[in-house]
């Protein structure tokens, strides 16, 4: 299936509306810790790559840029991260907001899924996703940014 028939079967779908939200922000955003939780299947080089239904997460170091596209689905358009890492793990752009005092910090460790699941994975709600936000609060992060591809 080509990338056009995907975007044209997915365009109408509706945007859920929640009346309440699920969170509320715990402190103002210049005083908030950012991480980033991409689905791009990003791990630094050393890392298992990702497999086929790897319901698991790699942590990605906000010092090292030697990260690689771990994403294996036809449909993935590699040419953004190919030229700006910053399309998927936008880290060059939370170290700059930092900087500005536009957020209070970068986070420490910042996390990675594979993004091309069948379906919500059990194991992801029940094992890998409690262990991902326990190392997010861990490090004391108060904002999430998902970056889904």
């Amino acid at each position: 299936m080509a990338d056009i028939d995907i975007k044209r079967m997915v365009a109408d779908l509706p945007c859920p509306e929640f009346d309440e939200p699920a969170f509320a922000p715990t402190k103002p955003l210049h005083q908030a810790r950012v991480a980033v939780v991409t689905s791009a299947a990003l791990h630094h080089p050393e890392d298992n790559p990702f497999d086929a239904q790897d319901t698991s997460f790699r942590v990605l170091d906000p010092n090292r840029r030697d990260v690689q596209l771990g994403h294996w689905s036809p449909n993935f358009d590699r040419s953004g991260f190919a030229e700006d890492i910053n399309v998927v793990w936008p880290i060059d752009r939370l170290t700059e907001l930092a900087e500005q005092g536009v957020i209070g910090s970068v986070a420490n460790v910042h996390l990675a899924f594979a993004g091309n699941q069948d379906e919500t994975m059990t194991s992801i709600r029940l094992d890998s996703g409690p262990a991902a936000a326990q190392i997010l609060k861990d490090d004391e992060v108060d904002v999430v940014l998902l970056t889904p591809v």
